[in-house]
Order: C-alpha cells, then sequence, then structure tokens
C-alpha cells in the first residue's frame, strides 16, 4: 500500500521555507513478530520543530537527519497488529513523524482512550501538557496567592500553564497577539488579567495588571515583553524559561535583560526541554489529565487539512496566527 510522507531535505537558514522539505511516497512493508503498522489520523505541529531542523548538534535532541521524515507527535490508529500489547483498532499516540503510515515495535507508543478526541490529546494529553506542567509545578514550585505573568499564553503551552496555575490558587496574567487572544484569555479561561504586546505600553501594562509583582514568569517568547517582565519581579522570584519563539528564526539572538536584578532580586532562572522527562511522559500525562477531568483547562486547535498542510501551516507557529493548538488532520 502507498502513502505519503514528507521529509527533511534542506536547513533553514532563517524562516521555514516549502523547499526544506520533499513530499515522498512511499510503500508499506510487511509487519514482524512484535510490530504493529499505525495509521496516523491527527498530527502536532510545534515551535521546537524549527530547532529540530538545524544543524545544531549541542542542543537537547539531535537534530532531524537530512533524508529523514519529519520529527513530529501524533495520534493514530492500529491497523495491522503481530504485538499483543496494541491490538487491531487500538488507539495510540507518540513521535510518529510526518507520515500517514508508520511500522513501530511500540517503544515510545502509548495505548490513548478510544472515547478521548485525538485533539484533546494532542492539545492537553501530549507536549503542551506535560511540558506546561512540569515548567510549572516542578520547576516554579507555585503558592497560592502568588502572581504569574505567562507569555504566549494563548499558546498550546501558555493557555495551560495559566488554567493550572488558576486551579492552583495564583493570579494570571496571560501576555499574547491580538486582542480577540486576550479576550478568550480573560473570559473564557478565567485569567486575571490579559495583555495584547502588540499594543500595549508593555511597561505600564505590566506594573498595571500585577500591581504586587510577579513571583513567577513562564516564558514562551522572549522580545520585549522579558524585559518588562524581568523589571517586576519580587524577590526570590522565578522565571521558567520554556522556549523564546521570537528567536527561532533569527541569526542573532535579541539581547536579554540585566543581571543586576538577579543578584539584587535573588531571582532563580531555569531553563528545561521535555526530552529530559520523557521517561515519565505517562505519570506527567495522567497529573494533567486530571486538571481536564475536572473542567479545569479548556483549550482549543486550530486544524489544518492534509499532510501536505504542515509543509506552509507550520510558520503559523511563528507569525502567531494559529487560533490554538496546531493540529494537521491527515
Amino acid at each position: 500500500m502507498n502513502y505519503k510522507a514528507v521529509k527533511l531535505v534542506k536547513r533553514p537558514e532563517t524562516n521555514i521555507e516549502p523547499d526544506n522539505f520533499s513530499l515522498v511516497e512511499l510503500e508499506t512493508s510487511e509487519i514482524r513478530d512484535g510490530e504493529i503498522l499505525i495509521k496516523q489520523t491527527h498530527m502536532s505541529l510545534d515551535p521546537a520543530m524549527r530547532g529540530w531542523m538545524s544543524a545544531a548538534t549541542d542542543s537537547y535532541i539531535a537534530p532531524v537527519e537530512l533524508g529523514d521524515i519529519m520529527r513530529s507527535s501524533g495520534v493514530g490508529e492500529v491497523v495491522e497488529s503481530k504485538n499483543d500489547q496494541f491490538p487491531v483498532g487500538a488507539k495510540v499516540a507518540g513521535m510518529f513523524g510526518w507520515t500517514e503510515y508508520l511500522v513501530s515495535n511500540g517503544t515510545g507508543v502509548s495505548l490513548m482512550p478510544p472515547e478521548l478526541p485525538a485533539e484533546a490529546i494532542l492539545s492537553v494529553l501530549a507536549l503542551p501538557g506535560v511540558t506546561a506542567y512540569h515548567g510549572l509545578m516542578e520547576i516554579a514550585k507555585p503558592k497560592a496567592g502568588e502572581t504569574l505573568l505567562v507569555s504566549g499564553a494563548a499558546g498550546s503551552v501558555g493557555s495551560i500553564v495559566g488554567q493550572i496555575a488558576k486551579a492552583e490558587g495564583l493570579r494570571v496574567i496571560g501576555v499574547a497577539g491580538s486582542d480577540e487572544k486576550c479576550r478568550w484569555l480573560t473570559e473564557e479561561l478565567g485569567f486575571d488579567a490579559a495583555i495584547n504586546y502588540k499594543t500595549a505600553d508593555l511597561e505600564t501594562a505590566v506594573r498595571e495588571a500585577a500591581p504586587n509583582g510577579i513571583d513567577i514568569y513562564f516564558e514562551n517568547t522572549g522580545g520585549p515583553i522579558q524585559h518588562a517582565a524581568f523589571a517586576n519581579m519580587n524577590t526570590f522570584g522565578r522565571i521558567v524559561v520554556c522556549g523564546v519563539i521570537s528567536d527561532y528564526n533569527s541569526t542573532t539572538p535579541a539581547a536579554g535583560p540585566s543581571w543586576v536584578h538577579v543578584v539584587k532580586k535573588r531571582l532563580s532562572i531555569q531553563g528545561f526541554a521535555m526530552p529530559d522527562q520523557f521517561h515519565r511522559f505517562g505519570e506527567l500525562s495522567q497529573k494533567v489529565g486530571a486538571y481536564l477531568m475536572k473542567g479545569q483547562i479548556q483549550y482549543r486547535s486550530h486544524v489544518l487539512e492534509g499532510l501536505e498542510s504542515a509543509i506552509e501551516g507550520i510558520n503559523l507557529l511563528f507569525t502567531g496566527a494559529n487560533e490554538g493548538k496546531l493540529i494537521v488532520k491527515l
């Protein structure tokens, strides 16, 4: 049986371009004992992919090799099986790549509840949710009554960070790139305040939204908000650096804040990357799922149709044009 896949054939210099990829037609092979054939139904597009495409070997995960199928997480259905753990018809999730079909021995593949929508899995229980939970609960260690500022707050990770923080009794301020996204944060997700970084005087807006200062800054984007947040950090505040998406397509990263405040205010700053925690993926996913089951996490997805849509659609992540978790429906 023939199927389509997308390979990385050229590394981006700055922006991701269509000629970085090649759409190919492959043929499924016979599965062997212990293997399963998965038909992928939904595929996740994430900002981290920009780093995976680079040639850098000093990052937290090895780059995708040229000529290999592009890396991504996804949800699918087992259509053939010679592995008793994964019966035909089972819903599964894992790092499947930009492909319609794949053969696996089950390593890194997780069984998913059949009634759970694929969009909920990729928006909450997969990488966004476990990233949000680990960064907030295990690194920032929030306390009820504290103030959290999260950049990229309408994104897949930021929106979950803010909602978990609200469930834990924090004052939550979100930063997003449009008035519509800010309304979604306050009116539907229950954030205490939201700031449109494109229109606001950021220094004033942050000061007004956080009159008692910021205890936790969850960094997803970089850019000017980083400086405004840094200037308003409380003593012994914690800064958790999950991503700096504004720098991913830049040859020279923007200058960061002065370290003077780090000393004066005894700030803690920690970056993290989820491959370090992949051995705990199931455990972390269950912890996020507990908030979801209690109705404390809402999500929205921006769904593209067809494998080919990923080639240009991935850039929605870097322009902020996506309205929710970016997913490709195959």
